[in-house]
């Protein structure tokens, strides 16, 4: 199968969690023979923090100045496609979108891998620029990062025809366990570029904790604004590369996770950060949100917290029982998360499409 991509960005993983989700994907429909084309605006941003310039294997990346340069060459890409994909966040989603529309590409999809975030924007009257202004009616298939009714969400206010889930995934051959690094050993760590509407989870689950105990904490991700004032134990880390992450999370015992507010309020919605972590070998603790039972059993592949109180108690449990839930949660990454299980499921999407 030919598959053309239109995306936000998968050379480089600063500050957005499309391009961990995508590498893992492509390296997996890769290894079952289909072809990749992914198409990105080298935007300055991105450029400065670039850690793949290009794909493995034989799926190729395309990255563009501008729209208008590379268009002829991405129509003659989607005419040969037998499915071409529109993300969301896409630097040029509208332009994209018109382009598959018109193309010859057997079957034209918008993935929205930040669909709780797309749906509150419609809510709230915002303009979406990486949708089509019509909606989403005009594509074969939707796919959603988010399940439960979202999916409804999608069809009821963007007129999608038909709609699935295509959660995230972890690539077994990035995430693996690895020996701890001196430079982030820590009783617990965080790994998440900032968002004002994680601020309240992350007070309570992360920094709150480390207020009221001496033990080395450890953050990394970017954006924080001088507002957040962390307690002296926790060592925060501007940017963790993507092939640093399982050093990251493998210099503690216990990480943390929290969520979106509007993803956690539309449940069945997976942070990558979960499978990575998983993959590892290292238990999570996350904020509770509806659906999560779906990914890993609470209290035997995840540990669950609302409070401070609950932090510290998942912080101090036994290593015995952090490194039992660890492994359980390992085994279930690598059976149900993992991208060729994904790759799986997105090429029988498409499948079932024509």
């Amino acid at each position: 199968m030919r598959i053309v991509i239109f995306g936000l960005s998968v050379s480089s993983a600063w500050g957005n969690g499309h391009a961990t989700l995508w590498r893992s994907l492509i390296s997996a429909l890769d290894a079952a023979r289909h072809e990749v084309v992914f198409f990105e605006r080298d935007t300055p941003f991105y450029r400065m923090h670039r850690d793949l310039p290009e794909l493995d294997g034989h799926a190729k990346l395309q990255l563009y100045q501008s729209w208008e340069a590379i268009r002829d060459l991405a129509l003659e890409v989607a005419n040969t496609a037998d499915a071409a994909i529109v993300t969301s966040y896409c630097a040029d989603g509208r332009e994209a979108s018109a382009l598959v529309f018109g193309s010859r590409a057997r079957i034209r999809v918008f993935y929205d891998l930040d669909t709780p975030v797309t749906l509150s924007k419609i809510e709230s009257g915002e303009e979406v620029p990486y949708l089509p202004t019509e909606g989403l009616g005009e594509f074969d298939l939707v796919l959603s990062f988010t399940g439960g009714r979202a999916l409804d969400l999608l069809r009821d206010r963007l007129g999608a025809k038909r709609v699935a889930c295509l959660y995230g995934s972890v690539d077994p051959a990035s995430h693996r366990p690895v020996e701890p690094d001196q430079l982030w050993t820590a009783a617990c760590s965080y790994l998440g570029t900032w968002s004002e509407d994680r601020r309240h989870a992350l007070e309570a689950l992360f920094i709150e904790p480390a207020r009221r105990r001496p033990h080395p904490f450890v953050m990394g991700g970017a954006m924080y604004p001088p507002d957040v004032v962390l307690p002296w134990n926790i060592a925060r880390f501007e940017h963790v590369p993507p092939p640093r992450h399982p050093a990251f999370y493998c210099s503690s015992p216990l990480t943390v996770s929290v969520t979106r507010a509007p993803m956690a309020a539309l449940g069945y919605c997976p942070s990558g950060r979960l499978f990575e972590a998983a993959a590892c070998g290292v238990p999570v603790l996350s904020d509770w949100w509806e659906g999560i039972e779906q990914f890993f059993t609470p209290g035997e592949e995840i540990l669950l917290g609302v409070s401070s109180d609950d932090a510290l108690d998942a912080i101090e449990a036994p290593r015995g029982e952090l490194e039992r839930i660890g492994r359980r949660a390992r085994e279930r990454a690598l059976d149900e998360h993992s991208g060729t299980r994904r790759a799986a499921e997105l090429v029988a999407l498409l499948g079932a499409s024509t």
